[in-house]
């Protein structure tokens, strides 16, 4: 079985070299001639011959429109792959993109997994991702081999679309804890209280989180280099939004936590950590 990649950035790198560890065969393509440096992989011309000399294509870039241009472009996957081949989609798009691009494979007989992933780049380099499936249950039974090379948990959540709805979800309770770290922070520094000792205070009560954990670890020592860059949880919150508009669902604190991004995204910080959030409430 040949496997292709697309997507060879902070998370998609490690990912493909877990497979590859793994013993698969791995060929890729990228936009950007710098990110194949130094990786052990057959590359391919373009996304279609990619598809060509693929059994199944993992994608790991930014946006809907990315993801749509390389899998129903004119040169892209769906020219070159054959009816019963398999993508598997892990970038975080919208649910009504996952469904569209599935829709058009499946009309070539191509199968497709919407597979968005939790854990950031930490959970990438551990191979400790969180996989929220969406797709057929029997594709993803077929391939999930190869994505308990990259996560430890994995689950179908339902059809196309559904995989992106979950971690949109995912999203939205992560960074509202985020918020709240941020403003526990910001409340501990103007009452004039050790930021550290009451972080160490809540790890071991009821408010103990992973967020807090690394979030907080961040905003007492103020490093705001990225682990996963504001500007995509930024881009995260307008599919959020989007997607709760289209269902007529009510969201105040995600629309407020929404207005925070757009403040941080304004103070010029989209490069930096997302614990840059605390940074927003500091502003005069």
């Amino acid at each position: 079985m040949k496997i292709g990649f697309m997507g060879l950035g902070a998370m998609g790198r490690p990912m493909a070299l877990h497979l590859h560890t793994a013993g698969y065969e791995l060929l890729v393509w990228a936009r950007r001639p710098r990110a194949l440096a130094d990786l052990p992989f057959a590359v391919c011309s373009s996304p279609a011959e990619l598809g060509r000399c693929c059994d199944i294509v993992f994608t790991m870039v930014t946006s809907s429109a990315d993801v749509e241009h390389l899998a129903l472009g004119t040169d892209g996957l769906i020219a070159g792959m054959a009816a019963g081949s398999i993508l598997i989609d892990c970038s975080t798009i919208a649910p009504d993109s996952a469904r569209k691009i599935a829709a058009q494979l499946a009309e070539k007989g191509i199968e497709m997994l919407d597979a968005p992933v939790s854990g950031g780049v930490q959970g990438a380099l551990d191979a400790t991702l969180a996989i929220m499936a969406g797709g057929k249950a029997e594709v993803l039974e077929r391939v999930r081999p190869l994505l308990a090379c990259l996560g430890q948990r994995i689950v179908h959540i339902g059809p196309n679309g559904a995989g992106q709805v979950a971690k949109a979800c995912n999203q939205m309770i992560m960074v509202a804890a985020i918020e709240a770290t941020a403003e526990a922070m910001r409340l501990a520094q103007a009452a004039g209280v050790d930021c550290a000792k009451v972080k160490q205070a809540l790890s071991g009560g009821s408010a103990g989180s992973r967020v807090l954990e690394v979030m907080g670890e961040r905003m007492v020592t103020r490093n705001f280099s990225a682990g996963i860059e504001a500007r995509l949880h930024h881009k995260d919150f307008g599919l959020v939004l989007d997607a709760a508009r289209k269902s007529g669902v009510y969201m105040p604190l995600t629309a407020s936590i929404a207005q925070q991004l757009n403040a941080l995204m304004a103070q010029g910080w989209g490069s930096d950590d997302s614990a840059s959030l605390l940074r927003v409430l500091e502003a005069p």
